[in-house]
């Protein structure tokens, strides 16, 4: 990433301090990798404070593919196998099993069933019978610890 673009944004470090801080306020931020890796932006909410405007604007002007990040240990609770048993792609996404509310949606493919099926899954004892699979909310796991890129010194 050009470093020269980002510095009206702040050094790097205030960058990240104000990315954390709008996400405690329950705004979202654009992620942007590596123009050697996937040289792609990710948009991020915090999915307990998500509204439906903030789902329908990811839909609309992201690919229209809504993921979760969820811990291994919410995979679990939930249930949930890993989409493939051997993951080839080519940054080994964790993704699991797609997923859907199993009660408070319609087709699912709204904004508004979109966030029901996040809190769904990220609700306080939240079980597998609590969502239907598969659906329209990709949920990713990782195990504790582990980045993304092991490769890369951050």
């Amino acid at each position: 990433m050009n470093q020269t673009l980002l510095s009206s944004f702040g050094t790097p470090f205030e960058r990240v301090e104000h990315a954390l801080s709008a996400l405690r306020e329950g705004r979202g931020v654009m992620v942007l990798d590596d123009e050697d890796r996937e040289n792609e932006g990710d948009m991020i909410f915090p999915a307990e404070t998500m509204t439906v405007e903030q789902m329908a604007l990811t839909i609309r002007h992201g690919s229209g593919i809504v993921c979760l990040c969820i811990t291994e240990d919410r995979r679990k609770q939930l249930d949930l196998p890993m989409m493939v048993e051997n993951n080839t792609s080519a940054y080994g996404t964790g993704f699991t099993v797609t997923i859907e509310a199993a009660k408070g949606v319609t087709t699912g493919v709204s904004a508004a069933d979109r966030v029901t099926t996040v809190r769904a899954a990220i609700a306080d004892g939240a079980k597998p019978a609590d969502l239907h699979r598969p659906g329209h909310v990709f949920p990713a796991a990782r195990a504790a610890g582990r980045r993304s890129d092991p490769w890369r010194s951050y």
